[in-house]
């Protein structure tokens, strides 16, 4: 009976050190991995590699020809630097596919609402305008209340600039030159030279701001929420009563701007990408 025992005890080290051995191995090649996602060269050296994570030259070397398997990691036959291959594509692809910013941004909704006591808002883009996908509301008297799936153009209001501030140049000289700016309110800005100066300004600062410019005796602040090219998916807003929501807008912007870095990151974005 001790034989058997000590039989057993010897049989189980073996296998639980492999199983260890091959975490580590598992987790040296994410490693390997997340470096080529991370550095802002396209390609590296297997010494750069080694230098960058810790690791010797040889376990390198093996990660990577167990990457190149899956077409995860590819090698120039002619400089003998690695980089990113197609599996690795198909992986990010994926991803973005499976990615539902309405559920994502839910729970963030929630708490900015909860943070605010104000109306919070999500936005999503349909070409020149954008509409309202989700709201949570405070649980409060007097609120902001809006309406889902109402476009509306991408000049009025704090999340409609915020979007389209944060499109390409080429894209805003298209909507400016396009679309036509029609004022909602008589405090929508419809005059090009100022909407111009006015969605610098926002891209410069992260956020947007809206008194009455789309709906009188309402007002907002809105941030986009980046994907990993740097471009607006969707837009968040807190929104309220104009008067009230004066007071508020400082600690408002500071809550929101928490909400769309957070989903920015989940969305791929990174700080490398603002510019």
């Amino acid at each position: 009976m001790p034989t058997k025992n000590r039989d057993t005890a010897s049989g189980e080290a073996p296998a639980r050190e492999s199983t260890g051995q091959a975490i580590a191995t598992v987790e040296r090649a994410a490693d390997v991995l997340m470096h080529f996602a991370e550095t802002s060269s396209t390609t590296l050296g297997v010494t750069e590699i080694a230098e960058a994570l810790g690791m010797s030259k040889a376990a390198v070397h093996r990660i990577l020809a167990s990457l190149r398997v899956r077409r995860l990691i590819e090698l120039d036959p002619v400089s003998r630097r690695y980089s990113l291959g197609v599996g690795a594509m198909r992986l990010g692809l994926a991803y973005l596919d499976r990615l539902d910013i309405r559920r994502i941004a839910a729970p963030e909704l929630m708490a900015l609402s909860q943070r605010t006591d104000e109306t919070a808002t999500l936005s999503i883009r349909t070409g020149w305008t954008r509409i309202y996908a989700d709201q949570v509301t405070p649980a409060r008297e007097v609120i902001m209340s809006v309406s889902l799936g109402v476009p509306y153009p991408l000049h009025a209001g704090g999340s409609s600039k915020a979007f389209l501030a944060f499109l390409t140049d080429d894209e805003i000289e298209a909507y400016l030159s396009e679309a036509p700016l029609e004022p909602l309110t008589g405090k929508t800005i419809a005059d090009v030279p100022k909407l111009r100066k006015e969605l610098a300004a926002i891209r410069e600062s992260g956020w947007a701001q809206s008194f009455a410019e789309r709906m009188s005796g309402a007002a907002s602040v809105a941030a986009p929420v980046l994907d990993h090219h740097g471009r607006p998916v969707a837009v968040i807003s807190v929104c309220g009563p104009l008067e009230r929501f004066r007071e508020e807008v400082d600690a408002c912007v500071e809550a929101l701007l928490d909400s769309t870095r957070r989903l920015s990151i989940q969305m791929g974005w990174t700080e490398s990408e603002r510019g």
